[in-house]
């Protein structure tokens, strides 16, 4: 499934300092960032995350995100949504 994770930034400065490859990437099994989307003032964030559940992004996002962003999360209904990726096939 996807998950859109939507963060308002508190703290621009422990923001910036945060890799978002690291982020993307660091997550637990089943688990990654597709795309992140800063804003240009970095007072907001767009990502989209490949999951198996909205609860495993949350789950893996807030602690890491705690004093530094704000985050919101809604799973995306794949059957009207376009522009999502395509999976390799196997």
């Amino acid at each position: 499934m996807h998950v859109v994770a939507q963060h308002r930034i508190l703290d621009r400065e422990r923001f910036t300092s945060m890799d978002p490859k690291d982020v993307a990437l660091g997550g637990p099994p089943g688990v990654r960032a597709l795309t992140f989307y800063p804003s240009t003032d970095l007072t907001a964030v767009i990502c989209l995350w490949e999951t198996p559940s909205l609860e495993a992004v949350r789950d893996y996002l807030d602690p890491i995100t705690a004093g530094v962003a704000e985050n919101s999360y809604f799973a995306i209904e794949e059957s009207m949504a376009f522009g999502l990726p395509v999976a390799a096939p196997a």
